[in-house]
């Protein structure tokens, strides 16, 4: 009972530092443009905004994209073996200059810093190549990420996705407010799954099919997403699908045990040039 009680006074202490935290950092926070605080003001009221490549207009766009197309060239493609739960190929692709350049635009960072809403540190950059799966499993259960209270991932699709590549699907946060119903009713779901992730059947049993939201779109579609408040997932796919995922929490985050695999061995890394090699000495990059 007295480490229950400890714990949850902890939990109430490192919950009013960071409202502090909050307050403080507010008139330190980056000036913005109008076109890029209505991309804040969204993620703030459903949780995510969904833009292109073209739009965002950064400069080293053209960079990234070829160094993602060569990248690409060197994973495996799907084959036709009939699985039912097959994972998805990462590369840890931080240290490749032309990723973490462009995950470190100082537009992108303002953005994220706003909605954040303290000093962030910009973890690093996985490039996926998801394969046909005909079973609910890892990021194809719905779930939330827990690595800190706000978590912004960008997703960059690299290919065209339509239903059939298995796109990015979620919950507005309209639907699932910490004042309504909802809310209690998923986190039970998820709490009962060991926080694992909850399938399709057990999400329309609180929100109705109809009310997703599946993000398809053609390459180069851009998706802005606090995976921490957002219950998503990646619907299932009977074609593969590529894309890069940008990952940043505040910093520190509230969880830096979790950051760690955007930036050291828990997947492969391409073999570098040591030109294109970053050396993300500063606190941005890894936190």
């Amino acid at each position: 009972m007295l480490n229950i009680i400890a714990s949850k006074l902890f939990e109430l202490k490192s919950e009013c530092n960071y409202r502090i935290a909050l307050w403080k950092h507010a008139r330190r926070l980056p000036a913005l443009e109008e076109r890029d605080r209505l991309i804040v003001d969204t993620l703030k009221q459903e949780g995510v905004y969904v833009t292109s490549i073209t739009e965002l207009g950064l400069d080293s766009t053209t960079e990234l994209l070829k160094a993602a197309r060569v990248q690409l060239s060197r994973m495996s493609a799907a084959d036709n073996t009939p699985v039912g739960e097959k994972l998805p190929q990462i590369y840890t692709v931080t240290d490749v200059g032309e990723f973490s350049q462009w995950g470190r635009e100082k537009r992108l960072l303002a953005i994220v810093e706003n909605y954040i809403g303290l000093p962030i540190a910009f973890h690093g950059v996985h490039l996926r190549r998801d394969f046909p799966n005909t079973n609910q499993f890892g990021t194809l259960l719905w779930h939330k990420d827990s690595e800190d209270r706000r978590i912004i991932k960008i997703i960059v699709y690299l290919t065209d996705v339509e239903a059939h590549h298995g796109p990015f699907e979620y919950v507005p946060l309209s639907l699932t407010s910490l004042f309504s119903f909802n809310y209690y009713r998923i986190y039970h779901k998820l709490w009962q799954s060991g926080y694992l992730g909850i399938k399709d059947e057990q999400l329309k049993e609180v929100i109705p099919k109809k009310y997703w939201k599946s993000c398809t779109g053609p390459a180069g579609t851009v998706i802005f997403v606090d995976t921490k408040s957002v219950l998503h997932h990646g619907t299932l796919r009977t074609q593969q699908r590529d894309t890069l995922f940008f990952v940043y929490t505040a910093n520190p985050p509230k969880r830096p045990e979790l950051c760690t695999q955007y930036w050291d061995d828990t997947f492969p890394k391409p073999q570098l040039n040591t030109e294109a090699v970053v050396a993300c000495k500063d606190d941005f990059c890894h936190g």
